[in-house]
């Protein structure tokens, strides 16, 4: 690739990222966006999340863990409890990777 092919290609690459990311940002007026999506966008989130988060937990290399002796179950399940009964997502953090250190370090799993 030549010098003005690289030039032109980051050009036109901030160019498509400054439009697809400014969409709702450039218009004078607010878009107006029909209530399902509104509602679809509301979930995007939590939905990124756990497509980057459930690959982690139940794979290792590529591969479904092969035993329930992974401590990155165990680690997730008390995480999930204690969000579930306290709603609070420091305690979340903290209460599975201690899980995830206790079995780790503690019983070398």
């Amino acid at each position: 690739m030549s010098f003005w092919e690289g030039v032109i290609t980051i050009l036109g690459l901030a160019l498509i990222t400054v439009l697809t990311r400014g969409f709702f940002l450039l218009p004078e007026r607010e878009v107006p966006i029909p209530a399902w999506l509104r509602e679809a966008l509301r979930h995007a989130p939590l939905a990124a999340l756990v497509a980057v988060v459930v690959p982690e937990i139940v794979m290792t290399q590529g591969r479904l863990i092969s035993t329930w002796q992974d401590p990155r179950l165990f680690a997730a399940a008390a995480g999930a409890l204690w969000f579930w009964r306290q709603r609070g997502i420091l305690g979340t953090i903290v209460c599975g990777t201690a899980v995830l250190l206790v079995l780790r370090l503690g019983l070398g799993w």
